[in-house]
């Protein structure tokens, strides 16, 4: 989930912030402070992260475009130079240009708006953006709520008591609201200091920018991976009382399957799994190869030998062309398989399925799941010419049934004339004549479309009066019979109109 990170650079940010070292900081410096913390976090543990840096005061400039180049975002940072006055909707709609532009509008993402709670002044703070929302052109509408979906977090080099003194933190609430509500302001508790950002900042990565670290079981075997980004939790909305679920810590390999068999199924997200033990031998490498070049080797070797089974895992699952299910909670699957980048380069992904036991439809419910070997024969058949799947449903499905549908005037004047040409073919085509009647008369009722019965009964009157002479005599009988039914089902009378009921040929004395 790419970040943009947002600094406000306006002149109350250089206000001063009395501390008891004789050295002058301002509130700009403290701001540095805790993103310098951040970035140092996501370079240790949050590498895979975009992240864009953003500087406003009554404009916007994109100082850093989304990189996962720490030590660019740290040095720009130190950069930083002081402009006028706070315009927060101009910083909003630099945001929604630089994300839409490169990641577009379905791809989360997370703001992190760092400020010190001054709203700016006259037009153009956030007060007066406020106030205006609904009063203005289309062309100038309010950011937000942005295009993409949006986590916002505030960060405010102030204290709760500054903000309260004023209506600020009602506008930051207002501004959270807008953007969703997914989100949080943060506040410095206490004196402004060096500690108090740091808390802050690191409240910031707790809730959003902690590694999720998980153990991966299959069997005996197992390895410590870290799944990045980060699962959220999933609401079920169809539940009585729904509540947020959440992937466990331990996730358990429950099968595997053939990647044909599972298809293209929808997901509520994907995610890379990374073996932890790799990334930390990796981080031990980088950190003593300037001093020491000679243990370099030797320990990038032997990352590259200790045996680690998600490794095996992947290889596996590439090479076989199949896909392991994961059972990430009660109820709630997942399915882990390989993903190639390019022709050589490959990751091992897991995407999650809906909350449920049963998130695939075509392959029933996962409890039911088991090995081939306990089937009394190979349901793929001995030559693998065969598939158990889709798994066919006990209840036959409304759109696998022949349903009469008249979405256009063709198609009832279609179905009327076929019982006219059955008609005039009685007695020979009596069953089919019957057939096609009922199914007319049954659609009729379901539609409540009771005049067309007492017209098609008009008709089969007329067809009967226009019989030659040499018709037989029981086509005048069954059409006066058919007719009949027909207007007595129009009528609304319960005996007649009953939706299951058919009209049967009428018995008749004359020999075809």
């Amino acid at each position: 989930m790419p970040t943009v990170v947002v600094m406000d650079v306006s002149l109350s940010m250089t206000r001063p912030v009395s501390l008891e070292s004789s050295e002058e900081f301002q509130r700009k410096n403290l701001a540095v402070h805790g993103l310098t913390m951040l970035f140092e976090h996501m370079a240790a543990n949050y590498r895979l992260e975009f992240t864009s840096l953003v500087a406003f005061s009554s404009l916007w400039e994109l100082l850093v475009p989304f990189t996962r180049d720490y030590n660019t975002l740290q040095e720009a940072l130190s950069n930083l130079e002081d402009y006028d006055k706070t315009c927060i909707e101009s910083a909003l709609n630099g945001v929604s240009n630089v994300v839409q532009q490169e990641w577009g509008s379905s791809c989360p993402c997370q703001v992190v708006l760092v400020t010190d709670g001054s709203l700016g002044i006259g037009k153009g703070s956030l007060r007066h953006s406020l106030q205006t929302l609904k009063q203005r052109a289309d062309d100038k509408k309010f950011p937000l709520p942005f295009p993409f979906p949006t986590k916002m977090f505030i960060m405010c080099v102030a204290n709760s008591e500054e903000l309260q003194t004023t209506d600020a933190m009602d506008n930051l609430e207002e501004l959270l609201r807008l953007s969703g509500g997914d989100g949080q302001i943060f506040t410095m508790e206490g004196q402004l200091c060096l500690k108090s950002v740091q808390a802050m900042f690191g409240r910031l990565i707790d809730q959003a920018y902690s590694p999720f670290h998980a153990v991966l079981h299959c069997g005996n075997l197992s390895s410590d991976v870290q799944v990045f980004p980060r699962p959220e939790p999933v609401v079920v909305d169809d539940e009585v009382d729904p509540m947020p679920r959440v992937v466990n810590t331990d996730l358990e390999i429950v099968g595997f399957i053939e990647i044909g068999d599972i298809s293209s199924p929808p997901v509520t997200s994907r995610h890379l799994v990374l073996p932890i033990a790799v990334i930390k031998e990796a981080e031990d490498v980088s950190t003593g190869a300037a001093e020491e070049p000679e243990e370099e080797v030797s320990a990038s070797q032997m990352a590259g030998k200790s045996p680690n089974f998600c490794v095996l895992l992947h290889g596996s699952l590439k090479v076989e062309g199949m896909v392991a299910l994961v059972q990430l909670g009660p109820d709630w699957y997942g399915m882990l398989y390989s993903q190639a980048d390019s022709k050589k380069k490959s990751n091992l992904m897991m995407s999650l399925f809906e909350p449920g036991p049963e998130p695939l439809p075509w392959l029933g419910k996962v409890a039911h799941l088991g090995p081939i070997s306990e089937a009394a024969e190979n349901p793929y058949g001995e030559d693998d010419s065969k598939s158990p799947f889709p798994v066919q449903p006990s209840i036959k499905r409304s759109y696998a049934q022949n349903v009469t549908v008249w979405i256009k005037a063709s198609g009832l004047q279609t179905d009327v004339q076929k019982i006219l040409r059955n008609a005039r073919k009685l007695p020979e085509k009596t069953q089919t004549f019957y057939k096609e009647l009922n199914r007319l008369r049954k659609a009729a009722l379901a539609f409540g479309f009771r005049e067309l019965l007492k017209g098609v009964g008009d008709l089969l009157e007329r067809e009967c009066t226009l019989l030659p002479d040499s018709a037989h005599p029981d086509a005048a009988f069954q059409l006066s019979h058919a007719a009949k039914q027909l207007r007595l089902a129009s009528a609304g009378d319960s005996q007649y109109a009953a939706f299951d009921q058919n009209i049967a040929p009428m018995h008749t004395d004359f020999s075809s």
